[in-house]
């Protein structure tokens, strides 16, 4: 895809003018089917890199999170934008869990949202080998890694329950921080071939932190406040 269709796409459905770096170079190297581990600093915006592959690609995209609370959030703002999207995880009553997975199996739905712990799960290890997923999207990744800081056995264990897919889909891997070991096992434990891997480091130029020594703390805050209002 050409940069004018990506920047026309990133208008439609989320009104950027622009890409951060290095958003652009991710979404088109999983658009031309490379798989991808991406090292960026909480902020920079790492869901729009698997989101957006996902509302191009013509099949399905499956991302799994150990976060519900974040789930929710980017479930309910790709709805919002007309992006059919689900996400399964513990807080869905066995009703609501059982429409849902009704849902997908009609085809409704564009992205997939999930904790690591459903891949495993009875009523959903079946359904997911007739789906055709083009991208697989593993949120905080370190997670894989017994060296991670947020260790969970079942990420460990995730290629294990993609076996039997239709077609092997391009897999990426996201996670805010990752050392050489995290990203070694990133690499062995997901079975990536050939990642490409973007890491960006903590500088962002758009924040400082400046600290200053006032007696009269509310006198500086007062005038620090009414300079933000010029």
């Amino acid at each position: 895809m050409k940069d004018k269709e990506l920047k026309e796409a990133l208008k439609a459905y989320f009104n950027f003018e622009e890409f951060r770096d290095p958003q652009k170079e991710i979404i088109k190297s999983i658009l031309n089917k490379k798989d991808i581990i991406g090292i960026l600093p909480t902020g920079t915006g790492k869901s729009l890199c698997y989101q957006l592959p996902g509302i191009l690609l013509p099949g399905l995209t499956l991302v799994i999170s150990p976060l519900v609370a974040l789930m929710k959030d980017q479930v309910d703002t790709l709805n919002r934008k007309g992006v059919p999207t689900v996400s399964l995880n513990s807080h869905l009553t066995p009703k609501m869990m059982r429409e849902a997975i009704e849902g997908i199996r009609d085809n409704r739905y564009k992205i997939i949202y999930m904790a690591p712990e459903k891949l495993f799960s009875d009523d959903f290890k079946e359904v997911v080998k007739e789906l055709n997923i083009d991208l697989i999207a593993i949120d905080e990744a370190h997670c894989i890694s017994q060296w991670g800081h947020d260790f969970r056995p079942k990420y460990k264990k995730i290629a294990l329950g993609l076996e039997g897919l239709k077609k092997r889909p391009i897999i990426s891997a996201f996670t805010a921080t990752a050392n050489s070991k995290v990203i070694e096992d990133i690499k062995n434990l997901l079975k990536l071939k050939e990642p490409r891997i973007y890491k960006t480091t903590f500088d962002r130029p758009n924040l400082f932190i400046e600290v200053k020594l006032y007696e009269d703390k509310m006198k500086y805050l007062l005038q620090y406040m009414s300079t933000i209002k010029k």
